[in-house]
């Protein structure tokens, strides 16, 4: 690595290039971004790396993530990847392990290890918590991802940057990459995604010739290896039976029995989730006896029971198994949502899949609409965005974060750069995630200290040089979970064990009286991550103890109401369409909203604010204004 170090040194200084070569890294993710990341940072001067990903290694990955090789197939994805990166910079720590992020062993003691933390994640909720941890670990983070041609990263650094959540996502995403739904689906979309990409494709799609797949026979491997066979020996037997009369039913006890089964067998990943439960073909095969479901012509707008979603997977499977029997050997047939064999049998895996992991149920137009438009993972995309993310990593690591930007890829045959950037914005001054005081809250005794104890610490606080400004008037909350103020003191005498919060649990102390209150940080609610106790040189640990209120940053004061909640009751901002800021007013007096009613275009708008907001939906520049009185009960109204 003597090269990469001299590189380091000429672009970015040599105490750049130390920190880099010392810095300790968390990589969350090993799929499409991930393998592009761990490769690009081993080969940056990046020494220490832990990487952590719940997924194993499909052959659908092997397009993209290059990292995989089809012997990999089935193995742990964090594993093969270090290994790999191992190869590249045989004298890098780098540890890889086969874990769900939102565990509670990641606690914020585990996350404040490390120098850096880098997303390459593909699900929203997946981001908000590792956004949430490292803001109460006091670490910074690199954010990203892709979507098609389209990518982003950003550097995030709690008090300097907006957060991952300093402004509102959508709900969900039709970009799944496959690996993230073999194992653990929990929406309608991530079955619609494998029942088209995976098992669809697998079935029906372009042939790949046949490889072998071989591992090391060692003690460690054994296990893996055999699994690797017995995979094997099924796909052959689901294509010996292409045609016959037992097609469905092979197929069928794979997927929904014996792969359900293996799942199943790995008790560690139904911890803190439901587990699936498998299907039996005989049952279902008898229980089709009675139903007059005519699978020639299913209704296409209601939801399918478990025993009509068996009869659609039976007769959809013998007819595109005919199909492609007529093409002759080698054949294939691609997924069209206008073919209504290939949509009535993704329909018919996915509603069955559904009912496997108690996800609810989609009908055969909602499949449509989902299926046709999910966006293929690219890995031009990928590789762009983990090369940036590295250049950013190293500005990050370095205590350069001034020199971080947000970058966007979008490919656009009109634009000359496909790579367009911006400065950091500072925190959403209303963000419910980053404008918080995060502490951790250490326990000697979970099964000891009660809630009351928790608050009569917090109340004698206000003694010492770490007051929180709290007063005597609190509520605490852990997520939606009331578990005190005022007027509810049922769980004072209960022990954190009996309340469940234990290590990796976050509570939110709130101030209820914010009458006169002239210090800032009283107006910020504190969040404090419980941990077990610090011991220092053979001491013994405090029953309880706060950590943290040197790395709390400063908070302005909140800004004056918005232009929403400064007008009059029924003035709104509404979004239109067609790309035009409409000012609602259904009262009688033309106040309020002031800025935007005598605001020709947003380019008049002196709110920057109300501009923000705008530009944040796609209406900016030389978009009209326009006033429009309607009446109050009016249902299409919309409020920003």
């Amino acid at each position: 690595m003597m090269r990469t170090t001299e590189q380091l040194t000429r672009i970015f200084g040599q105490e750049a290039a130390t920190r880099v070569s010392t810095a300790r890294l968390l990589v969350v993710g090993a799929g499409g971004i991930g393998c592009e990341l761990l490769k690009d940072l081993s080969m940056s001067g990046f020494q220490h790396i832990e990487a952590v990903d719940l997924d194993t290694i499909d052959l659908s990955n092997l397009n993209r993530q290059f990292l995989f090789q089809r012997r990999h197939i089935k193995r742990p994805k964090s594993e093969v990847a270090v290994q790999a990166i191992r190869d590249f910079n045989p004298g890098i720590d780098a540890h890889a392990r086969q874990a769900n992020i939102k565990e509670p062993i990641f606690d914020v003691d585990w996350f404040s290890q490390f120098d850096l933390v880098l997303n390459a994640l593909d699900n929203l909720d997946a981001r908000r918590h590792v956004n949430t941890m490292c803001l109460a670990a006091h670490v910074p983070l690199i954010e990203s991802g892709t979507a098609g041609y389209l990518g982003q990263v950003t550097a995030i650094k709690g008090g300097e940057t907006e957060c991952f959540e300093c402004h509102p996502k959508p709900v969900e995403r039709k970009t799944f990459p496959i690996c993230t739904i073999r194992s653990t689906p929990s929406a309608p979309i991530h079955c619609i995604v494998w029942a088209k990409n995976y098992l669809f494709a697998q079935l029906f799609g372009e042939r790949q010739d046949d490889e072998d797949m071989t591992a090391e026979e060692d003690a460690e491997n054994m296990e893996e290896l055999k699994q690797l066979r017995e995979e094997s020996m099924a796909l052959a037997k689901l294509t010996e039976a292409m045609g016959s009369p037992e097609f469905a039913r092979v197929v069928f006890e794979k997927v929904f029995s014996g792969d359900i089964a293996r799942l199943l067998s790995m008790p560690d990943m139904w911890k803190h989730r439901q587990p699936p439960t498998q299907l039996d073909y005989d049952e279902l095969e008898s229980a089709a006896l009675g139903s007059d479901f005519d699978p020639t012509s299913p209704g296409t707008h209601t939801a399918m029971s478990l025993t009509d979603a068996f009869v659609l997977f039976k007769y959809t499977a013998g007819r595109l198994a005919q199909r492609l029997d007529s093409d002759g050997q080698g054949g294939s047939i691609s997924f069209d949502k206008d073919d209504e064999d290939a949509l009535n049998f993704v329909a018919a895996t996915a509603s069955l899949r559904s009912y496997v992991f108690g996800i609810d149920q989609t009908s055969i137009f909602e499949t449509k609409a989902m299926a046709g438009n999910i966006i293929p993972a690219i890995a031009t995309t990928n590789a762009v965005v983990a090369g940036m993310m590295v250049t950013q990593a190293i500005m990050v690591v370095s205590e350069q974060m001034s020199r971080c930007h947000t970058a966007y890829v979008s490919y656009n045959s009109k634009r000359s750069r496909s790579v367009l950037s911006e400065p950091l914005a500072t925190p959403n001054p209303t963000c419910a995630v980053c404008r918080r005081r995060y502490l951790t809250l250490r326990v000697a005794d979970l099964s000891r200290t009660t809630l009351g104890d928790v608050v009569d610490y917090l109340h004698m606080l206000a003694e010492t040089e770490n007051n929180l400004y709290l007063g005597e008037d609190i509520s605490i909350v852990e997520g939606s979970r009331i578990l005190y103020d005022l007027d509810f003191e049922d769980n004072m005498e209960k022990s954190m064990e009996e309340l469940d919060l234990g290590r990796g649990r976050m509570i939110t102390v709130t101030r209820e009286d914010l009458d006169d209150v002239e210090n800032v940080a009283a107006t910020v609610p504190v969040v404090l991550s419980i941990a077990g106790p610090r011991v220092e040189d053979g001491g013994q640990p405090l029953d309880l103890d706060i950590e943290g209120f040197g790395l709390v940053p400063e908070f302005a004061p909140l800004p004056p109401p918005t232009i929403d909640e400064a007008a009059p009751s029924g003035d709104q901002l509404h979004f239109a369409d067609d790309d035009v800021a409409v000012v609602v007013d259904d009262s009688d007096g033309d106040e309020g909203l002031a800025t935007l009613n005598h605001a020709e275009n947003v380019n008049d708008i002196s709110d920057e604010l109300a501009k923000r907001k705008l530009s944040d939906i796609g209406i900016r520049g030389e978009s009209p204004v326009k006033r429009r009185a309607v009446a109050t009960d009016d249902e299409t109204t919309i409020s920003e």
